[in-house]
């Protein structure tokens, strides 16, 4: 199981988050956007923007290795290549 370390690096209205996969000995570093609005509106059952950002990753892990996740995204790129994101990603 891939171990998944979240950290803020950039607060606001449009957070960057880093976001470390450790797994089967290698590890992948990912920076990831999110705005509050889009926080707000798939981020419910979550208890913090981490938590959620955490939430995104075991989804993408989940159909594909951590080695085709982009190494830089904002969240609702998601959904352009899995359309079932925002259904799951709400718990």
């Amino acid at each position: 199981m891939a171990e998944i370390d979240v950290r803020i690096v950039e607060p606001g209205e449009r957070s960057t988050f880093e976001v470390t996969v450790t797994e089967g000995g290698s590890s992948t570093t990912h920076r990831v956007t999110a705005s509050d609005i889009e926080i707000g509106r798939l981020a419910t059952g979550y208890s913090s923007e981490q938590d959620f950002i955490r939430g995104c990753f075991e989804f993408l892990l989940a159909r594909e290795p951590k080695e085709r996740i982009l190494r830089s995204f904002d969240v609702t790129d998601i959904s352009g290549y899995f359309p079932e994101f925002e259904r799951e990603i709400r718990r």
